[in-house]
């Protein structure tokens, strides 16, 4: 099992060799060059270090015998790409080359060159990085950071600067710091990829301008997430809005709400600002574990304690409440004004020891999530022992405890007792309460991001070929807008309920088809060339008798023909009134970013959209869970419920919807933009009233290829879950069990597989003695990226009698295979592990078979793994797989395994 990260030689280093130029001329040296060099030199690094100029004579027979970890180069633009090619005849397996200003071009060739060497690069245009524990600085970036388990990946070198100068006066260390200019080849991507991975970094800091690629971006954020906190400060938050957007959905989403809903399905958490980013930083720097959103207040007066409350109420946070037991038996303890219903006023003469006893009662308290303590100096008060107080209960709290001690000079002695104690410390009482929203928002986060739903729910199969067809035949018309009749048969081959709606080609039909349909009908005006109908006079609604909808007819194409000359008129559209029920309306749309793809939105409807602004996004696909939440973050949900005396909506028909509107955007790649507009849903279901759907010839790919195994989802930014890799299989001496992809809430049963192996098969598949995974490795293995890796699970179920004799079935995870895309994205890793009572049942090699049919599915060309050369039971079952067994230069203790596929 290979467990080092292909990036270990550029950012965690055993060797590294120096070309910046001539060591005795410094006048010729870059400002790169000298700063470099005076950061490499000022602490001693711990491996090996080397200056080399690359103008010095040498053979290339002796550069081929120098080899090195990473050569870091800091040479004036023109010498760059020769002073790569010397690293990449000197072996070297990765290259930093510092540098700004080098435009795309020059930075094209650098990146072909690393590519024809096989070396990783970081740059052009990067200020370099820092690994503290390592002692090297090999940035111009300032002074070597402070080591910490803290990592800051950012796009920006002036921020980067500022943001290490800002850490040396707050006593905050970093295990690594990676600066990443434009152009630069090993991106954000790949530098979170190895943050994840790497056992020093606790929590994540981002600062990003960019992004390349959304898929591999998002996959490498959800990687780094679910193993640790990340928290992203994005530069232009200026709302990009759709000049040329032909729904309503498509006019008011900017593309900032779009990545506001990719962190936060990314399990991240975004902040707004330079100091919130710190202020999160510094809970991280606590190493604060998520919790709910319940936040006490302690103080020791009552204005700065409603201005926490008040900005709690802003951001969405609840007011943790003591419960009325706690408050009874607390209240004799503290003085006498002490008030406890909402906030925990302690009155100004609280001293140390009733901060004690309220910290105590609200760490016990079960109705409260964090706990943030304000101080205000008051004469007499004790305020270092305060203090020194919250630092005790920090020892033992259980929760995450925030403090805030108002003042200036007379706290700061209060304020060093703090942070010696790892305590977050606020100057105001709203900067402590958002650093606690972060805390809390990372844990809702982390809910969306373990949901890994399918692409087809299990209602009932939509009719994928008919709505194929209704958008070939309008793109054979060179059209990109459907009429409101395409649109709903769209809608209604997805089994979304909608009116009964028939097209009126003359005044005649228009009153025949309204006396069919029965009274009221509404009238429409049927034109692919308007998008807002009721802009030009194009909607009669109520209309109550046949001469009614005769004239209608006549009136709604004179005008429209006046005001929009220019206008294709199909007739005008007749439908039944949606009955006047007390409904709510409601707008379900679909709009495309670049670059993340089609985003779902939810918000209040009818004509009123357009002032409201109520937009909930979310990625699809989705499950109920996800759509739930999507509901909730609107606006309009606050109406769904009982509402001025109208009975509560059905909400379960709404999140019917949700979830057959993530399918029409799974399985149809031509939408770029919807509106189900209204929706009118009450407490018998919901019906689509309206709906506008415009299309584009082909999907979104990101230069992938269909057949690169990502089937119909290319256009997404996060794949379904690939529900078509289930078979169930005989078990050898009876029985059966399911293959399946593996999902995120599989981790107890990996953990409990991995804990009853014998030390013997555990050695055989960690090569080590662990007894379990640690959290950080259990959640790589189970929360995957379905793109770039697979794991497959083999699910037996077993029959469990408890005492009383009743017999229940229990699944559990008997085997699971995995692969590992390499970085070449032509070959891939696998590894294998079977549960000890499972052996010799045929579970190995069919697990082995599913893995590289899946591979190949994906259009990989080669699987490998590493197998101990004293495990002879998997070197067997590899030959008679027909793997390839060879010797493995670095390590003779391992077998190199090889199939093509």
């Amino acid at each position: 099992m290979m467990d080092k990260h292909y990036l270990t030689p550029l950012f965690n280093p055993g060797s590294v060799i120096v070309l910046a130029g001539d060591t005795e001329a410094l006048e010729s040296q870059t400002p790169q060059a000298r700063a470099l060099r005076e950061a490499l030199t000022a602490q001693r690094f711990t491996g090996q270090l080397q200056f080399f100029d690359i103008h010095t004579t040498g053979t290339l027979a002796d550069l081929a015998q120098i080899r090195a970890d990473l050569a870091i180069i800091a040479q004036p633009p023109q010498d760059l790409p020769a002073a790569l090619d010397v690293a990449g005849r000197m072996n070297c397996k990765s290259a930093l080359v510092l540098s700004s200003g080098v435009d795309a071009q020059l930075a094209e060739q650098l990146r072909k060159i690393a590519r024809r060497e096989g070396m990783h690069l970081l740059g052009p245009n990067s200020l370099g990085l820092q690994r503290p524990s390592l002692q090297l600085n090999a940035s111009a970036a300032g002074p070597l950071a402070r080591e910490g388990s803290l990592a800051l990946v950012c796009q920006s070198g002036a921020l980067t600067a500022s943001i290490l100068d800002w850490a040396a006066n707050n006593a905050v260390g970093f295990s690594s710091v990676i600066s990443l200019g434009p152009h630069t080849d090993v991106g954000l991507s790949e530098a979170l990829d190895f943050l994840a991975n790497d056992g020093r970094t606790q929590s994540i800091v981002v600062y990003m301008e960019g992004i390349q690629d959304a898929r591999r971006f998002m996959s490498a954020l959800r990687s780094a997430a679910y193993a640790k906190p990340v928290v992203v400060l994005k530069a232009g938050r200026k709302p990009a809005g759709n000049q040329a957007a032909q729904t309503h959905s498509g006019a008011i989403v900017g593309s900032d709400d779009v990545f506001d809903a990719v962190l936060r399905r990314a399990g991240a958490v975004r902040v707004r600002s330079f100091v919130e980013l710190f202020s999160a930083a510094k809970c991280l720097a606590s190493r604060y574990r998520p919790v709910g959103r319940r936040l006490a207040i302690i103080t020791n007066g009552g204005g700065p304690g409603v201005l926490a409350a008040d900005w709690e109420n802003e951001i969405g946070l609840d007011l943790g409440r003591l419960s009325a037991e706690t408050r009874e038996a607390l209240a004799p303890r503290l003085p006498p004004l002490a008030t406890l219903t909402d906030l925990m006023d302690l009155s100004e003469e609280a001293g140390p020891e009733h901060y004690r006893e309220a910290l105590e009662a609200a760490f016990r308290d079960r109705q409260i999530d964090g706990v943030l303590a304000i101080f205000s100096p008051k004469a007499g008060i004790d305020a270092e022992g305060v203090a020194s107080v919250l630092a005790d209960a920090k020892r033992l709290a259980s929760k995450p405890l925030l403090s805030c001690w108002m003042g200036d000079a007379a706290v700061v002695p209060a304020r060093k007792i703090l942070r010696a104690a790892q305590i977050p410390t606020f100057r105001t009482p709203e900067a402590a309460v958002g650093a606690f929203g972060n805390i809390a928002s990372f844990y809702q986060n982390q809910q969306l991001l373990q949901q890994t739903p399918p692409p087809l729910t299990t209602l009932a199969k939509p009719d994928i070929e008919g709505a194929r067809l209704v958008i070939e035949s309008v793109l054979a018309e060179r059209r990109n807008v459907l009429t409101e009749m395409e649109s709903k048969t769209l809608l209604a081959a997805f089994h979304i309920p909608v009116t009964k709606t028939l097209l009126a080609r003359s005044s005649n039909e228009a009153m025949m088809i309204a006396t069919q349909l029965g009274f009221p009908v509404a009238l429409k005006i049927d034109s692919p060339d308007i998008a807002h109908k009721s802009d030009v006079g194009g909607v009669a609604l109520s209309v109550p008798n046949g001469a009614a909808a005769r004239d209608a007819y006549t009136d709604m194409v004179q005008r429209v023909a006046r005001l929009r000359p220019e206008a294709r008129i199909n007739g005008v559209t007749v439908q039944k009134m949606a009955r006047a029920r007390r409904g709510r309306e409601i707008c379900i749309g679909l709009v495309c970013d670049d670059p993340f793809g089609p985003v779902i939105t939810f918000g209040a409807g009818g004509t009123m959209i357009e002032l409201i602004d109520d937009r909930a996004m979310e990625l699809p696909p989705l499950n109920q869970f996800l759509a739930r939440r999507l509901m909730e973050r609107a606006r309009v949900a606050e109406t769904l419920g009982e509402w001025r005396g109208a009975s509560a909506v059905d909400m379960q028909a709404l999140e019917q919807v949700l979830l057959r509107v993530s399918e029409m955007v799974c399985a149809l790649p031509q939408l770029r933009e919807m509106d189900i507009n209204p929706l009118i849903v009450d407490e018998q279901g919901a019906v689509a009233v309206d709906a506008r759907i415009a299309i584009h010839e082909t999907a979104r790919g990101g230069g992938r290829t269909e057949g690169a195994g990502h089937g119909h989802y290319g256009h997404l930014s996060i794949l379904p879950y690939p529900a078509r890799y289930e078979q169930v299989w005989p078990l050898r001496g009876g029985g059966e069990y399911l293959v399946r992809p593996i999902r995120p809430d599989d981790a107890q049963m990996v953990q409990r597989l991995v804990k009853e192996l014998s030390p013997e098969s555990r050695y055989f598949r960690f090569v080590s003695q662990i007894a379990e995974l640690p959290p950080s490795m259990l959640a790589r293995f189970t929360l995957i990226d379905y793109d770039r890796e697979m794991a497959l699970v083999a699910v037996h179920r077993e029959r469990v009698a408890d005492e009383e004799g009743e017999v229940s079935h229990k699944e559990r995870i008997v085997g699971v295979s995995r692969y590992v895309t390499n970085p070449d994205h032509t070959s891939c890793e696998f590894a294998l592990l079977v549960a000890d009572d499972f052996a010799g049942k045929g579970l190995g090699s069919r697990l082995m078979l599913s893995i590289m049919e899946v591979a190949r599915d994906r259009g990989l060309a080669e699987i490998q793994g590493l197998v101990l050369a004293n495990n002879p039971t998997m070197l067997k079952l590899m030959r008679r797989l027909g793997f390839e067994v060879r010797a493995f230069d670095e390590d003779p203790e391992f077998k190199l395994v090889v199939h093509q596929l």
